[in-house]
């Protein structure tokens, strides 16, 4: 199944901006991560259309994929 994956700040770097992935009936947020090679501490905000998300919910075609790293300053 096709779905939509953004990648914000530093997780762009040598991957892309917004890309549709094709990913296996039944993944996770967690499987994207590990499909596009984004360790856990590296996404730190993960959203599915537009909603916050855990790494282990399940996907449905179509849906959107937002990836976020941890925002430091102060």
């Amino acid at each position: 199944m096709d779905i939509e994956v953004h990648l914000f700040a530093t997780l762009r770097e040598g991957r892309f901006r917004r890309k549709t992935v094709e990913v296996p009936a039944g993944s996770s947020v967690g499987d994207v991560c590990q499909q596009l090679a984004i360790g856990a501490g590296e996404a730190a905000i993960l959203m599915v259309n537009g909603g916050a998300a855990l790494r282990d919910h399940t996907l449905q075609a179509g849906d959107q994929v937002s990836l976020f790293p941890a925002i430091g300053g102060g």
